[in-house]
C-alpha cells in the first residue's frame, strides 16, 4: 500500500508522484456521478493512510429552485447529499458557519472543534461526529460561485504538516473537476428550466441548425388564464406576477407529473405536448393532466379567483429550429397546432374549462365525454365537432397525475 510520504516524493524525472490527481482526472472518475466521485476521493486517501472521518463538498449552483448542494462522504457510510434552497445564505447557521467564510473570502481556514471558545456554528454535516479539525480549503471559480472542500478528522492530535501538504496538493485538481461539472450541470439546468427537458436534451445532442425539424405525434394541451387582460390592467405589476406565479404553480406540476413536455410560455398560455407514449397513453395523460389542473385552481385559496380554459388535441407536428441567425427557438407548427389554438378560441367565448377535438376525444374513450356543439374555425373549412367533459374526476387526476412515472 503506497504511504503518504510516497505521494510527495518527486520520481526520478522530478515529478511528484499523485496517482490520487491522476485518477481525479481520469476516465473512472469521469464515469461517476457527484456522490460516486466524493466517495471515490475519499476511499483512496484513506487506503494511503489520511485519517479522514468526514469529506464534505459545498458548491453554490446557478437553479431556480436552490443556490447550492453539500455532498458529505465519511467511512462506510452512502454519500449524504444534501439541496440548499435559496434563502439559507441568509440564515444564520450558514452567514457564521466556517465555511461560508471560506467561500466568500476565498482563504482557506483550519478550526479545531474541542478549541474553548471557538464559537462557530456547524453545518448539520459535521454535527454529533466527534470531529477534532476541519481542514477548509476554497474552490475558486469566480463569479460569485465559489465553493469549499472540507477535509474532518477525528484524530485528537489532528493532521499532520505532511498530511496537510497532501490535502493542498489535491484541491487544485479537485477544484477544476468540480468546476466542468457544475458547468455541465448548470447548461442542463439552464436548457431545461428555460425551454424543457426533451427539447433541452435535443439541443445538448447538437440539434441546432435552422430548419433541422422532425415530425412529431403527439397529444396536446394549451391551457390559457381566463380574464388576464382584464387582471393585469386592474393589479398592481408584482400583484399581478404573483398571481401568474400561482397560476403556473397549478398547471405546470400537472402537465409534468404526467409526463408531458411544456414547450413555451405566451404570456398567460401554457403549450405542452404528451409524446412519449402510444396515442391513446398520451391523450389519457393529457385529459389527467387536464383534470389536475382544473382541481389545482380550485384547491387554490386566494383573493383573486383564477379561471382557466384548456383546449386538447392529438396531431402530429413539425418540431423543430425556427428564427434568424443565432436567435433561433424551438416550437411545433402545423395544421394541429393551429387548430389546438383555434378549439382554445372557442373555450374562451363558450366560457367552457375544457373542450377536445373528435379524433382526441375517439382516441381517449372515456364515458365522461360529450358533444358540445360544431363550430366554424377560422381557417378550417366546414364545422368542427368540439367535446367537452364535466371533470367531476377532476380531483382524482389530480391524485393520479402525482403518482404517474
Amino acid at each position: 500500500m503506497a504511504l503518504i510520504s510516497d505521494h510527495l516524493a518527486p520520481d526520478r524525472s522530478g515529478n511528484s508522484r499523485a496517482s490520487d490527481i491522476e485518477w481525479l482526472t481520469g476516465d473512472a472518475s469521469h464515469a461517476l456521478d457527484d456522490a460516486g466521485l466524493l466517495a471515490g476521493l475519499g476511499e483512496r486517501l484513506i487506503a494511503i493512510g489520511l485519517p479522514l472521518a468526514r469529506v464534505t463538498l459545498h458548491l453554490r449552483t446557478l437553479h431556480p429552485e436552490l443556490v447550492g448542494r453539500t455532498l458529505a462522504w465519511a467511512p462506510g457510510e452512502p454519500v449524504e447529499v444534501v439541496d440548499r434552497q435559496h434563502g439559507i445564505e441568509n440564515a444564520a447557521v450558514f452567514t457564521e458557519s466556517p465555511v461560508r467564510q471560506v467561500m466568500d473570502s476565498g482563504k482557506p481556514l483550519t478550526v479545531r472543534l474541542d478549541q474553548t471558545g471557538t464559537g462557530q456554528p456547524l453545518l448539520e454535516v459535521f454535527r454529533d461526529r466527534d470531529l477534532g479539525e476541519l481542514v477548509i480549503r476554497p474552490l475558486r471559480w469566480g463569479e460569485g460561485r465559489d465553493g469549499a472542500v472540507v477535509f474532518a478528522t477525528a484524530r485528537r492530535e489532528r493532521f499532520t504538516s505532511l498530511e496537510r501538504q497532501l490535502l493542498n496538493r489535491i484541491v487544485p485538481t479537485l477544484r477544476t473537476v468540480c468546476e466542468l461539472r457544475l458547468l455541465r450541470q448548470t447548461e442542463a439546468v439552464l436548457l431545461d428550466t428555460y425551454v424543457g427537458t426533451a427539447t433541452g436534451r435535443r439541443i445538448l445532442a447538437g440539434h441546432i441548425k435552422r430548419n433541422e425539424v422532425e415530425s412529431l405525434e403527439a397529444a396536446l394541451l394549451l391551457c390559457d388564464m381566463r380574464g388576464f387582460t382584464e387582471l393585469s390592467n386592474r393589479l398592481a405589476g408584482q400583484r399581478m406576477l404573483a398571481l401568474l406565479n400561482d397560476y403556473f404553480d397549478c398547471v405546470v406540476p400537472a402537465i409534468t407529473d404526467c409526463g408531458g413536455e411544456i414547450l413555451k410560455f405566451m404570456g398567460d398560455a401554457v403549450l405542452a405536448f404528451f409524446a412519449n407514449h402510444s396515442s391513446s397513453t398520451a391523450c389519457k395523460a393529457a385529459y389527467c393532466a387536464a383534470g389536475a389542473i382544473l382541481a389545482g385552481v380550485a384547491m387554490r385559496s386566494a383573493t383573486e379567483a383564477i379561471r382557466v380554459g384548456i383546449a386538447l388535441h392529438h396531431g402530429i407536428v413539425s418540431y423543430g429550429n425556427i428564427g434568424s441567425g443565432r436567435r433561433l427557438d424551438f416550437t411545433v407548427i402545423g395544421p394541429d397546432v393551429n387548430l389546438l389554438s383555434r378549439i382554445e378560441r372557442v373555450c374562451s367565448r363558450s366560457g367552457s374549462a375544457v373542450l377536445m377535438s373528435s379524433k382526441f376525444a375517439g382516441l381517449l374513450g372515456s364515458a365522461a365525454v360529450s358533444p358540445a356543439g360544431r363550430y366554424r374555425l377560422k381557417g378550417f373549412t366546414g364545422r368542427v365537432d368540439l367535446y367537452a367533459c364535466s371533470f367531476e374526476d377532476a380531483y382524482q387526476c389530480l391524485h393520479i397525475s402525482k403518482t404517474m412515472p
